[in-house]
């Protein structure tokens, strides 16, 4: 068993090459980079981050609902990249939304950012279809995915894009070399989360060896 090997999905040099050509001058960004950094936040790796702009503004979606804000660093990254976006973020951290609020508020983005405390498994059946999305980013509880799926497939308008990151999870997804005993269960749901995505007769699926793993998928 390996410990969260860091090469397990990219090798070293490789991500140390992209990071240093993936530099960016945002400080806003730089400080929510350092806080996570400094309270053990989990947010979008760089390579990631990059990617979910790139496809935001191919996309240009108008509705868009991220599940997991955490300090809403991808929910800004999306809002800057799709200049006519309107985000529904949910999270369940009730003590990290006042972060994320602020956050989204030094961005001067609160008109387009709306924070909601929810625990969206249970929350997405609430959302009637008439609150459909053009592009939903899954980055919530691991462990989740594959319950929220259905309710994901079904609120995503036709031609809409679903991102799903950190599907390989430190490479434990793919080998069970890699698995750490704690996360036996998250591993489980997530190899069936990415067997029930590929085979959604609904949607067609690409998964990427990128950041922690991503994952998107076009509703046909």
């Amino acid at each position: 068993m390996i410990e969260y090997d860091k090469n397990a999905i990219v090798p070293d040099y490789i991500t140390k090459w992209l990071r240093d050509n993936q530099t960016h001058n945002d400080e806003l960004l730089h400080s929510m980079e350092e806080y996570a950094r400094e309270n053990h936040i989990p947010i979008a790796e760089p390579e990631t981050a990059s990617f979910l702009s790139v496809m935001t503004s191919i996309i240009n979606p108008k509705s868009v609902l991220e599940i997991g804000t955490a300090i809403g660093y991808s929910s800004i990254i999306m809002a800057r990249a799709g200049k006519s976006a309107h985000i529904l973020s949910l999270e369940y951290n009730s003590d990290i939304i006042p972060v994320a609020r602020e956050n989204i508020h030094l961005a001067g983005l609160d008109e387009r950012i709306t924070v909601c405390e929810a625990d969206a498994k249970d929350y997405l059946s609430f959302l009637s279809d008439d609150e459909s999305f053009d592009m939903i980013f899954l980055d919530g509880p691991k462990g989740h995915y594959y319950y929220m799926l259905d309710d994901c497939i079904r609120l995503l308008k036709k031609g809409g894009v679903l991102i799903s990151d950190n599907v390989l999870y430190k490479g434990m997804t793919a080998d069970d070399e890699h698995i750490i005993k704690r996360k036996e269960t998250i591993v489980s749901r997530l190899r069936d989360y990415i067997t029930a995505l590929t085979n959604a007769p609904e949607l067609k699926t690409s998964l990427l060896p990128l950041g922690d793993g991503v994952t998107i998928s076009v509703k046909k």
